[in-house]
């Protein structure tokens, strides 16, 4: 992940939770906050959720989470684990009351593979200009499913455009369909931002296919380069810095 926001333009810096709550670390010193995948606490006892509630129990770090969350200069970016987590996090996540939260995936097994997905219009200031592609991507999780009957409302998210992505099938027609849909997420849904498009959470990995030399096929008069497809949402985000 830092690897792609440094080849964007970034300068990019590990920052351990244990760094936020020493208070050796303050957020309002960073342009955009990162989480990214990785297994938090082994995905037991709610995928993401050790981690979002180290912030959430932490009047201090939770005051510092939402201050920067409100910055209006800020951006947010959760794939995988760090989706999980930061969606826990919405109450303090201007425009956020709508998303969803992340269960078991529908397969009962972690699934690690290729998908296709298509980026939908929305706000988020990471998809500028890559609406309507019909991109791979890979993905890596056990609990991946976008489940809005305890929290979110996933018509208020349709209608105001706060999907970014959905899993699709070889038709290029958004899927339920197992494996196409690795977890079963309804109508393919697998990204969201907010209302503002400053914050966006994914369940996919698209640091994962940044450069051209990761995908596992290409057409043969594209992607050439260096750059893969999905290193343009890094590129939007350090335009959106300037």
């Amino acid at each position: 992940m830092a690897f792609a926001f440094d080849r964007a333009g970034f300068q990019s810096i590990d920052v351990h939770m244990t760094d936020l709550l020493q208070g050796t670390v303050d957020l309002a010193d960073f342009a955009g906050l990162v989480a990214c995948g990785g297994f938090s606490y082994g995905d037991v006892l709610g995928a993401g959720s050790g981690w979002a509630r180290s912030i959430l129990y932490n009047s201090e770090v939770k005051d510092m989470f939402q201050t920067f969350f409100e910055r209006p200069d800020s951006f947010t970016l959760g794939v995988c684990n760090g989706c999980q987590m930061i969606s826990q996090l919405k109450d303090i996540i201007p425009g956020a009351e709508h998303w969803p939260q992340f269960i078991r995936n529908r397969s009962e097994q972690f699934e690690a593979r290729y998908a296709n997905v298509e980026v939908m219009e929305s706000p988020s200031i990471f998809f500028k200009g890559m609406e309507g592609s019909l991109l791979p991507i890979p993905v890596a999780h056990g609990e991946g499913r976008a489940d809005f009957s305890a929290t979110g409302d996933f018509e208020k998210c349709l209608t105001g455009d706060q999907i970014t992505a959905r899993y699709i099938d070889f038709n290029g027609e958004p899927t339920e369909t197992y494996p196409a849909n690795p977890n079963g997420s309804p109508a393919g849904a697998t990204g969201f931002t907010t209302a503002d498009g400053r914050a966006t959470i994914m369940m996919p990995h698209p640091e994962r296919l940044f450069r051209s030399v990761q995908m596992s096929y290409k057409p043969d008069d594209q992607f050439t380069g260096e750059a893969g497809p999905w290193l343009k949402m890094f590129q939007n985000a350090r335009n959106y810095v300037g």
